[in-house]
């Protein structure tokens, strides 16, 4: 198994170390796609997964999780977190053993979640539907410095609840000067980057997984699609996630690097538990 960047006390001593900086954009991949923002003393969770859920819950069947890379934190003691976002209902994007002790820890958290999804989120991590924040596609949510836009996401497809709801979201957020887009678990689909390309995004943190039947799962952008996505938009910079988690659904970053390169597209691999910074003077290449 591979060891993360940084991991247990270590990492926890980088995210105090970096959030005493509140200059600079501060992200850290945690794995699949999670990650922890920070800026000016706001922290913000995006899709974590950090247990072992889908590992055990798939030991015993004919297709496991077995995890790539050690995890990067116990999510009980994450401390200081203003927000957590669900880009859809899958447990590596929406895992109660994540998202409880977090809550626990951080009573005052508010959780985003597609509104398609309150119900199963409520059910799945034992809260009242109403403790809950949602949005559906083209809404907006303020949470003090915080702005979140939601977007469609196609996983493989842009599916609806009978109330014509999103059911896999990706999200644009607006934290203070920076601009994030996170995909959430998608494929390209039309009139994608006409959508997303006004916001400009600083980082995009876009899958790279890819798809493949044989997998027997939703799939996602290859990273080549990744890269090409990012340009598309007009991101500063992309940060590729959603893989070395699980051995049955993983991709290398050889081809989303290549790519990048070849387009002329900034990028940024990062291993899990590392963080990235950027101050508001700094290039992004």
């Amino acid at each position: 198994m591979q060891a993360p960047f940084l991991s247990g006390a270590a990492f926890l001593d980088d995210v105090a170390h970096a959030r005493a900086d509140r200059e600079r954009l501060h992200l850290w991949w945690l794995g699949q796609s999670g990650f922890l923002a920070a800026w000016n003393g706001f922290a913000l969770l995006i899709d974590p997964y950090l247990s072992d859920a889908l590992t055990t819950k798939y030991a015993t069947t004919d297709k496991p999780h077995v995890r790539m890379t050690g995890l990067v934190v116990n999510p009980g003691e994450l401390a200081g977190i203003d927000a957590a976002t669900s880009s859809h209902n899958h447990t590596d994007h929406l895992d109660a053993e994540t998202l409880r002790p977090i809550l626990h820890r951080n009573p005052s958290l508010r959780i985003v979640v597609p509104a398609a999804n309150v119900a199963f989120a409520g059910k799945r991590l034992g809260l009242d539907p109403s403790r809950l924040d949602s949005l559906d596609a083209g809404q907006d949510l303020a949470l003090g410095p915080l702005n979140i836009h939601a977007v469609p996401a196609a996983h493989e497809a842009i599916d609806r609840d009978a109330l014509g709801r999103c059911c896999y979201l990706g999200y644009v957020f607006r934290l203070g000067p920076w601009t994030i887009y996170h995909s959430g678990d998608t494929m390209r689909y039309e009139g994608m980057v006409d959508l997303l390309r006004p916001f400009r995004p600083d980082v995009a943190l876009l899958p790279i997984n890819g798809r493949g039947q044989e997998r027997r799962v939703a799939g996602n952008l290859w990273g080549p699609e990744a890269a090409q996505l990012a340009k598309d938009i007009g991101a500063a910079l992309v940060i590729p996630c959603h893989y070395d988690m699980f051995e049955f659904n993983t991709a290398s970053p050889a081809d989303f690097e290549s790519a990048a390169c070849n387009l002329d597209q900034p990028y940024r691999v990062l291993h899990h538990g590392e963080r990235w910074s950027v101050g508001s003077n700094q290039a992004f290449r």
